[in-house]
Order: structure tokens, then C-alpha cells, then sequence
């Protein structure tokens, strides 16, 4: 199993065509996978979701490979590992995110296999934090400051 201790990941970097490429081919499972995360996790933990709230199913899937803005790229023995920060389009970004004043993105996963011709996202980052007091913070959704790195889930 591919682990951060175990590949070597490049440096942060605009798309370039295959990332595009991979991107477009995982389009659509983005979208539903991204709607179907928000659903699930309201239901438990709101608070992954909360920086888009306001935004209707509808606005926050209406992204395109034009809105991935940086992406990352892992090698490992069994193929490529293609991390990607995804900004969420919206006309007034204070209105639906005012705590962060900035635009709001989520990050994926995607792999594509040594000997296959098209990617397969294998995840969107949601994050769990322990805080020292024991109270958690979840995230799905980011800012532009936080870096792309490694992630499981």
C-alpha cells in the first residue's frame, strides 16, 4: 500500500494536459461523491460543510477541470497518485464563506494504474482534528492556504 513514507511526491503545480485529462475522466464520480459526502456527513458532523453551507448541491458541483488550480503528483510501484485542489466557483465567495473572507476548494485523490489508460478518483479529503483540549474539528473544505499534501481520506 502506497503511503507518504513510501513514494516520492512532486512539488505543488498548476494542472498541466494529463492532469486535466485524469480530471475530466473523474468528472462526474467528483460531483456525486462530493454531493453524497455533504449528505452523509451533515447528517453526523455538519461542521465538514460548513464553510459552504449556503451553497446549494447545484453551486457546489458546478466546477470544471478550469476550476483545478494546483495539483500534486505521487509515483509509486503500482502507478500515479494525483492529488488535486479544486476551487469551488461562486460569484460572491464573502457571502457563502464569510468567516474565511477567501475562495473555498476541496481536495481529491485520484490513481491511475500502471497499466491502465484512465484515472479513478479514489477519494476526497475529509479531515479529523484533535485538538489539545479533545475537541474535533472536521473539514472537507479549504482555503487557499492550506497545502496540498498526502491524504488518505
Amino acid at each position: 500500500m502506497a503511503t507518504a513514507e513510501t513514494v516520492q511526491m512532486g512539488a505543488a503545480h498548476p494542472p498541466k494536459e494529463e492532469s486535466i485529462k485524469a480530471f475530466n475522466e473523474i468528472e462526474t464520480d467528483l460531483k456525486t461523491t462530493l454531493q453524497h459526502l455533504r449528505h452523509s456527513t451533515d447528517k453526523h458532523e455538519p461542521q465538514y460543510f460548513y464553510a459552504v453551507k449556503n451553497l446549494t448541491d447545484k453551486q457546489l458541483t458546478n466546477f470544471s477541470s478550469d476550476d483545478l488550480k494546483e495539483v500534486r503528483v505521487a509515483t509509486s510501484a503500482y502507478g500515479l497518485h494525483l492529488f488535486g485542489k479544486v476551487l469551488i466557483p461562486d460569484s460572491d465567495p464573502s457571502h457563502a464563506y464569510p468567516e474565511k473572507g477567501s475562495d473555498a476548494y476541496f481536495m481529491f485523490r485520484a490513481f491511475i494504474g500502471g497499466d491502465a489508460t484512465t484515472a479513478k478518483l479514489h477519494c476526497i479529503h475529509l479531515e479529523e482534528i484533535e485538538k489539545p483540549d479533545g475537541d474535533k474539528v472536521f473539514k472537507a473544505i479549504f482555503f487557499q492556504n492550506d497545502p496540498l499534501e498526502w491524504f488518505d481520506v
